[in-house]
C-alpha cells in the first residue's frame, strides 16, 4: 500500500480528518500522527482528498511511466472513459493526440474493454444463478467485500475490470508492447500492476502535469474525430452508468446505482434482499469523482453532464459498437482476504473504554471526534493496536482543562486571564485574595472594578508584553508586580501578579532606618563640631596667656644680660 499512499508524519496536525473520512477505519493513530493500516486499506484515495494539510498524499508514478516512454518498447496508453470530464476535451482523439505528444505510440478508451464485461453481466445475469449481483469494476469495491463482507462474495461479478480487459487484448494484439494505465483511481492502480498484464498507472493528475511540463493543451489540438461506432459502456464514471450500457436490462431484476458511503449499507444488508443487481461505487457519484480527478467549476454534477452528453452525441451519430469476441476468459474469482482485526468482547471495551472515563455504556457519548463511529469502535481500534487510549477528543479537552485548572488555581501567584475588553475571564484564589474578592462571580467583571488597568491598556495598544511593573490594590493596600503577556490568537492577555507588599515593606523600612541613622550621624557631627570649637576656643585663651608669660620671662632675660 505505500506504493500508492504516502503517509507524512511531520505534516499530520492530529485532527482526525482522515480517519473520519475512512469507511473502513484503515488509519491508525499512535502518538498523535496517522498511520496507515496496510491489512485494512481498501485504495479507495478518501484519506488523501479530505487531508487539509497534505500529510497524505497520492504517491506518484509519474517519472516512472515517462522512464517508459523514453525506452525503445511501443507504449499503448488505456484511458478511463471520464478524462472528457477531467480534461475538458472535445472528443479522445485530441487526447491521443496529447498522448502520442508526449511520447506514447497509441491510446486506446477502456471502454471497449468496459463493452466485453457489460456483456459478460449480461451473461452471468441470464444463467439464473444469482439472488443478488454486484457489479465489479470498481476495486476498491471489490477488496472491500473481500475483506469485510465475505458473505457478499456470492453475489460478486466473477469479472475483470475494463482497464484489465483492453489490456489483456492489447498484449494479444501488440505482443512485446508496454502498457500504461490512466484514470483518476488508485485502487486501479494495485489491481494493474498486480495482474502483470498492465506496466504501470498514470493518474489524472500526473497526466495533467506532465502536459503543463510540455506546454501541451489537448483542447487545444485541431484534429478530426476518428470514431466509427458508438460504446455505451462509456457511461461506466457516471452513477448508474453499467446500468445505462445494457442495450436491454436483463429481466428478475431490480437496477439500483450505490456510492460513496452507502455501500456499506448496501453490503450489510444484502443477504435480506433478493434480485438486486447493484452498481457500486466507492467514489460519491462514480469515477468521475475518482480521489486523482481534476475538478473544475461545476462540480460532480458538471461532470457526470459532460460524460452523458460526450456518449449521447456518439450514441446518436454512430451505430452501436458489434460485440467483440476476445478469444480468452476474462472471469476472475475473488477470493477472501484476513483483514488481519481481532475482535474485541464487551468486558475487553469496557476495560479500555474505563481509562477514559467512558466505561458506563451511559457515559459513551459515541460523538464520532475521534474519527471513529462509537467508543465500542474506537476501544476495538485500541485492542488492536491501531490507535492510542487517549485518542478522545472530550477526554482530552476535559484533562487539558483540568491540568490548566489546577495548574492556575494551585499557582502561588495570582493569575488572571482578560478579554480584549478587560474583562475578566479566569481568575485564581490568590489573585481573589490579593485583589480582595470574595465574590465567586468575578468572571465576566471589568478589572478595573478591583486594579488600575493602565499597563492592561499599554500592553493591548503596543501588542508586547511588559514585566515586573509595580501597582498598589488599594482594597487590601498590597503592592504587586504584575507582568502582562498578550494572547494574540486568542485575543486575550494572561497576567500574573507577585505579593511584594513585604519587600515594599521591608524597604521602606530599610529607608526608614536609613534615615534615622542619617539624623542621628548628623547630630554627631554637630555635637562633635560644637566640641570642637569649644577646644579650639579654650586653645586659642590658653595660647594668648602662654604668649604673654613667655615675652615677660625673655624681657627679664633680656635685662638681665644687660646688666
Amino acid at each position: 500500500m505505500k506504493d500508492y499512499l504516502e503517509f507524512r508524519p511531520a505534516k499530520c496536525k492530529d485532527c482526525y480528518k482522515c480517519l473520519r473520512a475512512c469507511p473502513v477505519k484503515a488509519i491508525g493513530f499512535k502518538q498523535h500522527r496517522a498511520e496507515l493500516i496496510e491489512s485494512r486499506c481498501i485504495l479507495c484515495g478518501q484519506c488523501a482528498v479530505v487531508c487539509p494539510q497534505n500529510a497524505i498524499v497520492v504517491r506518484s508514478h509519474k517519472d516512472d511511466v515517462l522512464k517508459i516512454l523514453e525506452g525503445s518498447d511501443k507504449v499503448i496508453a488505456t484511458v478511463e472513459p471520464s478524462f472528457i470530464a477531467s480534461f475538458g476535451v472535445k472528443n479522445f482523439a485530441q487526447m491521443k493526440a496529447g498522448l502520442k505528444m508526449i511520447g506514447f505510440d497509441d491510446a486506446q478508451e477502456s471502454a471497449r474493454g468496459a463493452a466485453l464485461v457489460t456483456r459478460k453481466y449480461r451473461e452471468l445475469l441470464e444463467s439464473g444463478k444469482y439472488k443478488n449481483f454486484i457489479t465489479s469494476d470498481c476495486p476498491s469495491v471489490c477488496k472491500l467485500i473481500q475483506l469485510y463482507f465475505p458473505s457478499a462474495l456470492q453475489y460478486l461479478a466473477p469479472v475483470d475490470p475494463p482497464m484489465l480487459v483492453l489490456a489483456k487484448i492489447l498484449r494479444k494484439e501488440h505482443p512485446g508492447a508496454k502498457i500504461v494505465s490512466i484514470g483518476p483511481c488508485i485502487a486501479k492502480r494495485e489491481t494493474a500492476v498486480e495482474s502483470g498484464f498492465i506496466d504501470d498507472v498514470l493518474t489524472f493528475e500526473e497526466l495533467e502535469a506532465i502536459f503543463e511540463e510540455r506546454g501541451i493543451d489537448p483542447k487545444k489540438i485541431d484534429v478530426e474525430d476518428d470514431v466509427r461506432y458508438s460504446n455505451p459502456a462509456k457511461y461506466y464514471p457516471v452513477c448508474q452508468g453499467i446500468i445505462k450500457s445494457f442495450e436491454n436490462t436483463p429481466e428478475g431484476y431490480e437496477y439500483i446505482p450505490v456510492t460513496g458511503n452507502h455501500c456499506l449499507d448496501a453490503l450489510r444488508n444484502i443477504n435480506a434482499v433478493k434480485g438486486a443487481f447493484i452498481e457500486l461505487h466507492t467514489c460519491r457519484d462514480g469515477c468521475v469523482n475518482g480521489p486523482c480527478h481534476i475538478p473544475h467549476r461545476g462540480g460532480n454534477i458538471k461532470a457526470a453532464l459532460d460524460v452523458l452528453n460526450y456518449v449521447n452525441a456518439e450514441m446518436e451519430k454512430y451505430p452501436r459498437i458489434p460485440d467483440e469476441y476476445p478469444g480468452f476468459d476474462i472471469e476472475k474469482i475473488h477470493e477472501r482476504i484476513d483483514n488481519g482485526s481481532k475482535s474485541a468482547d464487551e468486558d475487553t471495551i469496557t476495560k479500555i473504554l474505563t481509562r477514559t472515563n467512558r466505561g458506563d455504556k451511559d457515559n459513551r457519548l459515541d460523538c464520532g471526534a475521534c474519527g471513529y463511529t462509537t467508543c465500542a469502535q474506537k476501544a476495538w481500534a485500541v485492542h488492536n493496536g491501531y490507535c492510542d487510549t487517549e485518542v478522545c477528543v472530550p477526554f482530552m479537552k476535559k484533562r487539558a482543562e483540568s491540568l490548566s485548572y489546577d495548574v492556575i488555581q494551585r499557582s502561588p501567584e495570582g493569575i488572571i486571564v482578560l478579554n480584549n475588553d478587560l474583562i475578566i475571564m479566569e481568575i485564581n484564589k490568590k489573585a481573589k485574595e490579593m485583589l480582595g474578592i470574595a465574590d465567586k462571580t468575578t468572571k465576566g467583571l471589568p478589572a478595573n472594578d478591583f486594579f488600575s488597568t493602565a499597563y492592561l491598556r499599554r500592553v493591548r495598544k503596543s501588542g508586547e508584553s511588559i514585566v515586573g511593573k509595580k501597582i498598589f490594590i488599594p482594597a487590601t493596600g498590597l503592592y504587586a508586580e504584575i507582568s502582562i503577556s498578550p494572547l494574540h490568537r486568542q485575543n486575550a492577555f494572561f497576567c500574573i501578579m507577585k505579593d511584594i507588599t513585604e519587600m515594599v515593606n521591608y524597604g521602606d523600612k530599610v529607608n526608614q532606618m536609613k534615615m534615622n541613622t542619617l539624623r542621628v550621624t548628623d547630630d554627631v557631627i554637630k555635637k562633635q563640631m560644637r566640641v570642637a570649637q569649644e577646644i579650639a576656643s579654650l586653645l586659642g585663651e590658653t595660647t594668648a596667656e602662654t604668649k604673654v608669660a613667655l615675652l615677660q620671662l625673655k624681657d627679664v632675660l633680656m635685662q638681665d644680660r644687660e646688666k
